[in-house]
């Protein structure tokens, strides 16, 4: 199974999106919550450009904001 880490903040609905996703395609994942970590933050915007969440990080391979389709190719979810 690959690593998933999503880097989301609670008032994201399209974090909330992305989990609900991942935990329904029974994928594990971890959280961070960028709002109360700031460096977690920093982290988050060093690998991906981004500073908009979510940022779902696929074993190094970024997915910036609920993209289903690159989420599917990248874990390999059969449409």
């Amino acid at each position: 199974m690959p690593k998933v880490t999503v880097y989301s903040t609670p008032t994201c609905p399209w974090c909330h999106r992305t989990k609900e996703w991942l935990k329904a395609h029974k994928v594990a994942f971890t959280d961070i919550n960028v709002a109360a970590d700031r460096q977690k933050a920093e982290e988050m915007i060093e690998k991906s450009g981004q500073m908009g969440v979510p940022v779902t990080d696929i074993d190094g391979q970024m997915v910036i904001g609920f993209d289903e389709g690159k989420l599917k190719r990248l874990l390999k979810i059969a449409a």
